[in-house]
């Protein structure tokens, strides 16, 4: 299966391509109805698998296995896995990178961060000298065969965000990201210095980056862009909904008969369609093609 062609395709069309910030498997057999690519956050996979914040939790072979689950329920959808710095050494970055893609990732994320890192929208975010950065991220591109490689940079003062964003361009990584870009102009100055590089946007809510709709996105020449939270802090608003009500109610769960409600059966519908023996043929999608509707059972 050649996953990270077939996101490479996307990345090529003409508009922005989403990929939606999923961080179990529930949200992402909700957001698969909507988007057909995934991106595995490493803000939501460590406050869901850990409880923890964003800060250098994540052991690599929990989001290996993570990713293992999500292909096996998904086969044909993008999934783009954030590896931060790629753990640290650039030996274990090279080790994790072949796991992952032959476990049917699309493509990773390498950050240039030094430790402690921090999530790319928090401050106090501390980089690697750009040399030691290239290196480790050329080991990477070495190591993979069809895995598509984000090169990404946490840089903070505007003269080092260009000078990074320059260098990271001129590799062989298949796609730029500056994470925490601060406004539409720095988008512009950011395309102009990578140049024809495809360029990844980062938007998570309360972060530094302005939010803009995929339509922005596209005239201003962003071509894939990553939504971290919104199945994270959807959930977060809902769960504490539905326990605010509960309490209200003495303990009484609310009516799930009514339309848009979701019981046992609804649930159990949803999470059926991931079984594997129900996917069928896998064929991947073309850029053009729908988002593939899972076979009703």
């Amino acid at each position: 299966m050649q996953y990270g062609s077939a996101l490479r395709n996307d990345i090529s069309s003409a508009a922005t391509t989403p990929l939606i910030g999923v961080y179990d498997m529930y949200s992402a057999s909700i957001a698969a109805q909507h988007y057909n690519g995934f991106f595995v956050s490493g803000f939501g996979f460590a406050a869901s698998h850990y409880g923890l914040p964003d800060i250098g939790f994540i052991a690599w072979p929990d989001m290996a296995a993570f990713a293992e689950r999500l292909r096996m329920a998904f086969p044909t959808h993008h999934l783009l896995v954030d590896i931060d710095d790629g753990y640290v050494d650039p030996e274990v970055a090279c080790h994790v990178v072949q796991r992952l893609e032959k476990a049917g990732a699309s493509g990773v994320i390498l950050e240039d961060q030094k430790r402690p890192r921090r999530c790319g929208h928090a401050d106090g975010k501390i980089t690697l000298p750009l040399d030691e950065y290239l290196e480790k991220l050329n080991l990477v591109l070495a190591s993979r065969t069809d895995l598509v490689v984000v090169a990404r940079t946490d840089a903070t003062e505007d003269e080092d965000i260009l000078r990074r964003a320059t260098a990271l361009a001129k590799t062989d990584a298949d796609v730029v990201l500056v994470d925490g870009v601060r406004s539409v102009e720095w988008v512009h100055r950011i395309r102009e210095v990578i140049g024809d590089k495809p360029l990844l946007f980062n938007q998570i809510a309360g972060g530094k980056s302005p939010r803009l709709s995929l339509t922005e996105l596209t005239e201003l020449g962003v071509d894939v862009a990553i939504y971290s939270t919104p199945c994270l802090f959807a959930a977060h608003t809902a769960i504490e909904d539905a326990m605010v009500k509960l309490k209200e109610a003495d303990g009484r769960l609310p009516d799930a008969s009514g339309a848009g409600a979701v019981g046992v059966a609804v649930s159990t519908q949803l999470l059926e369609r991931n079984i594997s023996r129900h996917h069928g043929a896998t064929v991947l999608r073309q850029p053009s093609e729908p988002v593939r509707q899972p076979v009703s059972v």
